[in-house]
């Protein structure tokens, strides 16, 4: 992975076999902020998984295995009470016969390359804290 920054803008490039939810998190602790916005992502991926949160609270998966390409992405970063770095993300991918897939993205492993854009939220602490009766950590703000 390597970036560059430009005031409260970073733009970052993930390299093959490094997993997307894990290089964002290494990125934040690396820079040390609390808070950033993911406006957006590209590239091609693969081993995904994704899927939705159903009415019940409860996140339902789904396997992309194939390499895709990565078409969107957007969320945030945030820390867990404990000062973890925490992802939220959702993406749009595309499989060779071009089949939309999209939805929460719980993993994926950039194949190519993975191009993403973050805004770092310098005057705003976001804490990832728990939801009462759903799998989602919740945002609070300080």
């Amino acid at each position: 992975m390597e970036w560059t920054r430009s005031g409260e803008d970073l733009f970052v490039r993930i390299d093959p076999n490094e997993e997307i939810h894990k290089s964002l998190q290494k990125l934040a602790d690396e820079i040390g902020f609390d808070a950033a916005a993911i406006t957006s992502g590209i590239g091609r991926t693969r081993e995904n998984i994704y899927g939705y949160m159903d009415d019940e609270g409860a996140y339902q998966k789904r396997d992309l295995p194939t390499p895709s390409e990565l078409v969107s992405l957007s969320g945030n970063i945030a820390r867990t009470q404990q000062g973890d770095a925490f992802t939220h993300i959702h993406c749009c991918l595309s499989d060779d016969d071009n089949n939309v897939h999209a939805g929460h993205m719980f993993q994926a492993i950039v194949h190519v390359v993975a191009e993403i854009h973050i805004r770092i939220l310098t005057k705003a602490i976001m804490t990832r804290c728990p939801l009462a009766d759903v799998e989602l950590l919740g945002l609070e703000f300080s």
